[in-house]
């Protein structure tokens, strides 16, 4: 080391010693606190409530909502997640998405953090403490906190993150005109990771990025054959000629809560007599979902959503879609009174 304190890294000389006075403030928990408590951020604004079993307890302001650097969630995307919603005080279809959370845990040997009751205790407690009987909750389970590597075994055990926000309105409340679409150049996931709802999610933020520079409401991915996958977060479906609703083999896509319920009402309407005639799993091109009676999109958030366009094709009727008006209102009456798909939060 040169005798005047100084260590030359590259072009670059580093001040070593004492000679100069660092200009970056340096906080503790209390500066760090006062500090932090009177800055709020305008996007911060839909933040309820957040549980982290890191510090064992709920907050509801957004400046302690943290997850710790080390997590490995944070720094190599090693964590599962899975997003249900709480209206008019219920949890809807809280048990597919727990049983799809523990199937994405187990693919990537994650270990549960607590039981599936515990969880369940902790949802409630969390939506609660939001304040509100409509919100969006999202559980996310990490490798948990446990150095910088990449080795899952410097993880001492998992971590719990439950996160509650205000739950945004339906796409086609929002746009009752009818989603663009559009086919992404993003290629689709691999299979085996398609399948998991895991925290790397990378090529669904080049997808968002996408539409939003695309000035589309969604871009769907294609798989490795060429045949149409999945959207950012959402399920895609086509109607044909004949009625018959068709979503992409379970084998390429994250198998949707939405999408695999709207099958079992489209089931029970087929059995009636009515719209969609027949409901299938299968290979679907792009010229085919050109040529379809009807495109729909589902997810959680966006319900059953009417395409008014994909690509250059213009489906002039969307709105009046039969398999797209029948499949809306029976979610929607699913969402509201289906009381074996409730989970009530009191």
């Amino acid at each position: 080391m040169p005798p005047n304190g100084h260590m030359i890294v590259g072009h670059f000389r580093l001040d070593i010693g004492y000679s100069s006075p660092m200009t970056t403030p340096l906080l503790d928990i209390a500066t760090w606190t006062a500090e932090r408590a009177t800055r709020r951020q305008p996007w911060q604004s839909p933040y309820l409530a957040m549980y982290a079993s890191v510090w064992g307890g709920i907050v509801t302001d957004p400046a302690l909502m943290l997850v710790p650097i080390d997590d490995h969630m944070v720094h190599r995307g090693d964590g599962v997640f899975d997003t249900c919603k709480c209206v008019g005080g219920s949890l809807y279809n809280l048990g597919a998405h727990l049983d799809r959370l523990e199937q994405s845990a187990a693919a990537l040997h994650i270990k549960m953090p607590c039981d599936r009751d515990t969880l369940v205790g902790l949802i409630r407690d969390t939506v609660r403490a939001g304040g509100k009987p409509e919100a969006s909750v999202r559980v996310l389970v990490s490798r948990g906190p446990g150095s910088f590597g990449c080795s899952p075994y410097d993880c001492p055990g998992p971590a719990l993150y439950i996160m509650v926000t205000d739950l945004p309105p339906s796409f086609m409340d929002a746009h009752p005109q009818g989603a663009t679409a559009a086919v992404s150049t993003i290629p689709a996931k691999p299979p085996f990771f398609a399948a998991v709802k895991n925290c790397n999610y990378l090529p669904n933020v080049l997808m968002k990025k996408e539409s939003k520079d695309r000035k589309v409401d969604f871009v769907i991915c294609l798989d490795a054959s060429g045949f149409l996958a999945e959207g950012p977060t959402e399920n895609i479906g086509i109607v044909g000629a004949d009625g018959t609703l068709a979503f992409p083999t379970l084998d390429n896509i994250l198998p949707g809560t939405t999408m695999l319920r709207v099958v079992a009402l489209a089931r029970e309407l087929t059995a009636r007599g009515d719209r969609p005639t027949n409901v299938v799993f299968r290979d679907i091109t792009v010229d085919e979902a050109e040529a379809a009676a009807e495109m729909l999109i589902v997810g959680t958030t966006p319900n059953v959503t009417a395409v008014r366009q994909f690509n250059d094709r213009i489906f002039e009727h969307a709105l009046e879609g039969p398999a797209y008006r029948k499949l809306s209102q029976a979610l929607e009456a699913d969402i509201l009174t289906n009381s074996a798909l409730h989970t009530a939060i009191d």
